[in-house]
């Protein structure tokens, strides 16, 4: 194999990390997200995991957050405004990459 191939590889696998990362910090910031709402709206218990599990899978139906934002408004209605949801979001999503780069270490 030669240096060309080796490089190419590793770019090929830290492009595959990274994007494992991304994926599993943006899923434990919707389930934070998810639970923060839960509690909003007085879900406790099984019921508020449920509810983040949910969250969860809303961010499948398209690319980006819109998809969660959509979910977290809709079901918060006057409880929180898109700003404040994607304030959260974006604050979880910072916590979740640090939180990841502590369990890497």
């Amino acid at each position: 194999m030669t240096t060309f191939d080796e490089r190419e590889n590793a770019f090929e696998a830290k492009f595959a990390h990274d994007e494992e990362m991304q994926f599993k910090a943006r899923a434990r910031a919707n389930k934070m997200a998810g639970l923060w709402a839960a509690e909003l709206l007085g879900k406790t218990g099984d019921e508020a995991e449920a509810y983040a599990v949910e969250v969860v899978k809303s961010d499948f139906e398209e690319a980006g957050i819109d998809d969660v934002v959509r979910k977290l408004s809709g079901d918060l209605g006057d409880k929180a405004d898109e700003a404040t949801i994607r304030a959260k979001l974006n604050e979880y999503l910072a916590k979740a990459k640090e939180e990841l780069a502590g369990d890497a270490s």
